[in-house]
């Protein structure tokens, strides 16, 4: 899988992969990268949960995933993150247990338990004359 990192203008910084395009950066109104990431992780357990109620034809209406952050510090480093999946009064409590571990399947937080090792590095593209 390949993903196209671009500079568009001063304040944006897009990613491309396939035919969809993400937009970031500094623009006003334009989310930053690691609001993105954050929201990544709620998204993919929102997609299980889902997923989970589709299957067993229950209905998603008032299910709402509220996501937590936690660090010591206001700017500090992220130390903890919590998904409290809020249900409805009428979801059947016998799937309780059963909702969390389909959340609990989303790749993005599998990801981050055993993240990818990373490597940066420089290239110079060969250009083809013609």
């Amino acid at each position: 899988m390949e993903m196209e990192i671009y500079f568009p203008s001063d304040e944006k910084i897009n990613a491309r992969i396939g035919n969809m395009e993400i937009e970031t950066g500094d623009a006003p109104g334009s989310p930053y990268p690691f609001q993105l990431f954050l929201a990544s992780i709620g998204t993919c357990a929102g997609i299980y949960v889902k997923g989970f109620c589709k299957k067993r034809g229950l209905p998603t209406d008032g299910i709402r995933i509220i996501q937590r952050m936690t660090s010591r510090t206001p700017n500090g480093p992220i130390e903890g993150i919590e998904l409290d999946i809020q249900l409805p009064p009428e979801f059947p409590e016998k799937y309780y247990d059963a909702i969390i571990r389909a959340a609990n399947q989303c790749a993005v937080k599998k990801h981050m338990e055993n993240p990818p090792k990373f490597n940066v590095h420089t290239s110079v593209p060969q250009t083809v004359a013609s």
